[in-house]
């Protein structure tokens, strides 16, 4: 008869003195627990662990830095997921990957191993409900270890744009993510993450259904309407479980209040909800980057260009650095534009061989706060196109733990690490980012790449659903963007549909045919999945032909997905024509 054990714990080799903790308190509350320290010699591996992981009722996986790049935890994880058993916990504060972020994690970042802590009591009571069937895990805690360890949850719904205008949505959508962000500092509060929140764009969902969903005690949801200086704001938190309202308002107001509506808005819902607010969480919550609403809107107007925008399209990464120079006019000391700007510009030097020079935007960033995140990158960006890739691995690393939650951030981090030859490596920032930003579709469309050189097949048609219903929505929008389109038919082709993917190719090369980073796109989904030789030099031939950026190059020489024909004399005549163009001939040679 096999050992069965109750709970079932996962985690990778960096953090098992964690993992021994964990399994000794859980003993000690008379759970049986099995983890990897308890393998026998004449049993193969993955056969027990196989075993142990269907007959566990509970499956602690441990999320982790290291634990999330690890194929073993993440299909431990996925197993856990399917069969109803998962409990997870965050160990250093990052978020799980995708698609385990969707789903509630216990904070145990510097726990050291305090029972009536609030991320242990939410583990420990996970795992009494799924093995005991009650959540009632610690009868013995004391009344005022049970107050603390009772956090109330909240889901910011992103609010509704109801100004008409399709175009105004940038501002509705910065009002729910600041307000998210304003909630995340109120240490007594577990906020669900902005992405997870935004999946439910669109939709009329049933707050007591999405509470159910998210395992969120509250949700709040709210509308904004702006016109010329005047902007309305209803906001209703509403109780998860009974649906019932439990604050609502409405403001309606000179746009030039709207940070005091925010403010208001985040201060009603910690009052709701009896929730303490530290002094120094209130000054959080009331510092704002800017006093100036009009650089505020404008840098909204920025950053959704940058984020949303098509990375081979110069205008759009030429109109934020135009949007940022008017908030920084608006405003000098707005450290969050100057940094925008500054990736603006590292986008148009470094993809299109601009001379737009971004370290001054970012050295002022940085001078007015030290602690700002996106700098960083700019400035490993430089480093590594210097060769000094190890220091530019330290600023990113920097970068992250000042701002591990930032999309920029995770974004800069997995694509330093791609042109660096670490595709499994760059998957779990890939993830992170793709997380971070509803319309990402880059980031799903890199990890197609990533998962399918690892050899990771259920990563690898998860990452193809994502691109692919994530460019559904951008074409929808805009049928005329061809790199999405590209993007879009790697997918497909990756999913089986063929036609349809040879479809959107034509439509792409027909719509945009001067769009280097569409025909790239599309010769890499053609040699990746079907070997197509021919059709791919032939779309790659005006890439090489007019490229001239070297950071190209570097991604050129790193992708995977063009393995299958760099020993095609046709290839390597046109990589080495478009090296000495751009004076990296030496280079070339010396390698």
């Amino acid at each position: 008869m096999p050992d069965t054990r109750d709970v079932f714990i996962s985690y990778a080799r960096p953090s098992e003195e964690e993992a021994h903790r964990i399994a000794q308190l859980l003993r000690d509350r008379n759970f049986s627990v099995w983890r990897d320290d308890e393998l026998p010699a004449h049993r193969v591996y993955s056969d027990v662990i196989e075993e142990r992981l269907k007959s566990a009722k509970a499956v602690v996986v441990l999320w982790s830095s290291e634990s999330s790049k690890s194929h073993w935890v993440r299909a431990e994880a996925d197993s856990a997921r399917e069969a109803g058993t998962l409990v997870q916990a965050s160990l250093d504060g990052a978020l799980p990957p995708m698609p385990f972020n969707q789903i509630q994690c216990a904070d145990l970042k510097d726990w050291g191993g305090d029972t009536s802590s609030p991320g242990w009591h939410k583990l420990e009571g996970s795992v009494a409900a799924l093995v005991r069937g009650t959540s009632d895990a610690e009868p013995a805690l004391s009344d005022a270890a049970r107050v603390q360890a009772v956090r109330a949850s909240i889901c910011v719904l992103p609010f509704v744009n109801m100004s008409g205008e399709p175009e105004q949505e940038y501002f509705s959508d910065g009002i729910s993510e600041d307000i998210t962000t304003d909630l995340s500092k109120v240490s007594a509060l577990e906020v669900v993450a902005r992405n997870t929140a935004f999946s439910f764009k669109g939709q009329s969902p049933d707050v007591k259904e999405v509470a159910k969903q998210l395992s969120v005690s509250h949700v709040l949801e709210g509308s904004v309407r702006k016109a010329g200086s005047r902007v309305r704001i209803n906001a209703q938190l509403i109780d998860g479980s009974t649906g019932k309202h439990l604050w609502a308002d409405r403001f309606d107001r000179d746009l030039t209040d709207i940070f005091e509506i925010q403010d208001e808005i985040s201060k009603a819902i910690v009052d709701a909800l009896k929730v303490k607010l530290l002094p120094k969480e209130k000054t959080a919550i009331e510092t704002r980057g800017t006093s100036s609403v009009e650089a505020y809107n404008t840098f909204l107007m920025a950053r959704q260009q940058l984020v949303s925008g098509d990375f081979g399209d110069p205008r759009l990464a030429e109109m934020a650095v135009r949007l940022c120079k008017q908030a920084t006019l608006l405003d000098p000391n707005y450290a969050d534009a100057w940094a925008v700007m500054a990736l603006a510009q590292l986008r148009l030097r470094l993809w299109h061989a601009q001379d737009d020079d971004p370290l001054p935007a970012a050295e002022k960033a940085l001078e007015i706060n030290p602690d700002l995140a996106i700098p960083y990158c700019i400035k490993a960006n430089y480093l590594e196109g210097e060769g000094r890739k190890e220091e530019a691995a330290q600023l990113i690393r920097k970068a992250l733990e000042l701002d591990p939650n930032s999309w920029e951030v995770n974004h800069e981090a997995s694509r330093l690490l791609f042109r660096d030859g670490r595709p499994g490596e760059s998957v779990p920032f890939f993830e992170k980012a793709a997380s971070l930003m509803d319309h990402d579709w880059r980031s799903p469309m890199m990890l197609m790449t990533c998962y399918q050189s690892l050899g990771d097949m259920e990563g690898l048609r998860r990452a193809s659903k994502m691109t692919l219903e994530r460019t559904e929505k951008v074409i929808a929008r805009d049928p005329t963007n061809s790199s999405a389109l590209a993007a879009g038919a790697g997918a497909l082709m990756r999913l089986g549909e063929q036609e349809r993917a040879r479809e959107w190719v034509h439509r792409a090369i027909l719509l945009d045919p001067d769009n280097l980073n569409m025909r790239y796109n599309v010769a890499c989904a053609l040699v990746a999945e079907f070997e197509e030789r021919e059709e791919a030099i032939e779309v790659l031939k005006p890439f090489f032909d007019r490229i001239n950026s070297t950071i190209w190059m570097r991604h050129v020489d790193a992708d995977p997905d063009l393995d299958a024909i760099r020993d095609d004399p046709r290839f390597q005549q046109m990589l080495t024509a478009a090296k000495s163009r751009l004076g990296l001939a030496e280079a070339t040679a010396a390698e």
